[in-house]
């Protein structure tokens, strides 16, 4: 039997050399990895188990509650418009005839339009015929008066002659009586004649006192007559002086309403004229502030990146097409260069307090519930009851639920799917 030698003798063992260089790369990716998953893996699993989403810090805008002055205010557009703006009307029916043309410049006083009214001049002449009439019948009236007024007085003279002589016969009685010249029956009648001649003279006295009094009321009655019919006069001359049309104010003519020599009745608009000295902005403020405003208050308004002072001074009763009406006029010195229906920014200022805490206007308040708040506290969104207050253009008032110094997410609130948190990835 013969025996077959194995190879083991021709083995010989290999040893591999160690790399240590690449076991610490090795080591240094694996850490790296593990602090990858410790920022940002495991809070994303953290969240997924715990149900809560993750938002990048960079998405959102944020802002602290802040305490200061709150003025609570709006901005509408507006237009500018004279403060006066008269319109002229026919004083009468007749033909006008324009002295000037549109957009001239007038002086007060000016002489702008003549309306030729023949019967209005017509019934002018008439009243002024009347007046006249009545002048020299009150003056007729006067001359009569004074005339009985002296056969009045002449009728008095003679019952006071005739009354001493009565008196120096009934003394001639009295003496012949006492020297017994007369009988008794001349005596009586010298007495009678004295009593006679006595009542004689109070009667024509008062006769002549009562024709004095009712001369006295003719007179009256005809000066009542004229001084009636002279402030008729008056008044038609006025009327005619009027067909002469002047500007109540220096300005601008606006529009002629009708053209040359046209037929006009009265109190038919002419034309009107714009004050130049003083101007307005009309503006268009939206309903929702309507309860809120008043007569009196501030207003800002910006012309050429500057602002000018201004009190809201009318306001319509009345909403139309959502909106009303008001007008704001310059409290100081009002700009140069302002033009008539130029655009304007106006800001109201409805009212303004202190030592309120209030946050910034954002997005967050489309958003808004009317109770909840997304604060950012530990590196989460945390949904907290809050009540907001009045706004203004740049500020929310802040009522309760939010302590000064909290950091508050004031972008679009739609991100956060109304959770009760969530996570903030730095």
């Amino acid at each position: 039997m013969s025996y077959i030698p194995d190879t083991s003798a021709q083995d010989s063992q290999v040893v591999t050399p160690k790399n240590t260089k690449k076991r610490v790369i090795y080591a240094a990716s694996l850490f790296a990895f593990l602090i990858f998953c410790y920022a940002f893996i495991i809070p994303l699993v953290e969240g997924w188990v715990g149900g809560k989403s993750a938002i990048s810090l960079d998405k959102l805008k944020l802002a602290q509650v802040t305490q200061g002055d709150f003025i609570r205010d709006f901005s509408v557009q507006g237009k500018v418009i004279a403060a006066r703006r008269p319109v002229l009307y026919s004083p009468a029916q007749g033909t006008v005839t324009y002295l000037v043309d549109a957009g001239d410049r007038v002086e007060m006083g000016q002489a702008l339009a003549q309306v030729e009214s023949p019967e209005l001049q017509s019934l002018f002449d008439q009243e002024n015929t009347q007046l006249s009439r009545l002048r020299t019948q009150l003056a007729r009236e006067k001359i009569q008066a004074k005339h009985i007024q002296l056969q009045q007085e002449n009728r008095i003279g003679q019952a006071r002659v005739a009354l001493n002589a009565a008196k120096r016969e009934m003394r001639r009685s009295e003496e012949a009586k006492k020297n017994q010249i007369i009988s008794d029956i001349d005596f009586q009648k010298a007495k009678d004649d004295l009593e006679n001649a006595l009542r004689e003279f109070e009667h024509v006295n008062k006769e002549v006192a009562l024709l004095k009094e009712s001369q006295q009321f003719e007179i009256q009655t005809y000066e009542f007559e004229f001084n009636a019919q002279k402030v008729k006069v008056a008044e038609l001359q006025r009327q005619v002086l009027g067909l002469e049309v002047r500007s109540p104010v220096a300005g601008l003519v606006g529009n002629l309403n009708l053209e040359q020599k046209n037929t006009v009745s009265k109190n038919q608009p002419l034309m009107s004229v714009v004050d130049l000295s003083e101007y307005e902005v009309e503006v268009l403020i939206p309903e929702t502030y309507a309860d809120d405003l008043a007569l009196g208050i501030e207003a800002e308004i910006n012309f050429n990146e500057q602002s000018f002072m201004g009190n809201l001074v009318a306001m319509s009763p009345e909403i139309t097409k959502g909106s009303v009406q008001g007008k704001v006029r310059f409290t100081g010195t009002a700009p140069d260069n302002l033009r008539q229906n130029q655009r304007l920014t106006t800001r109201l200022i409805l009212e303004q307090r202190s030592q309120v805490n209030y946050l910034p206007r954002g997005r967050f308040l489309q958003n808004y519930d009317g109770m909840h708040i997304y604060v950012l506290r530990d590196n989460e969104a945390v949904k907290v009851p809050a009540k907001l207050g009045t706004k203004s253009l740049s500020k929310v008032e802040v009522i309760s639920g939010l302590a000064l110094g909290d950091t508050v997410i004031i972008s679009d609130y739609r991100v956060f799917e109304k959770a009760a948190s969530v996570k903030i990835l730095q």
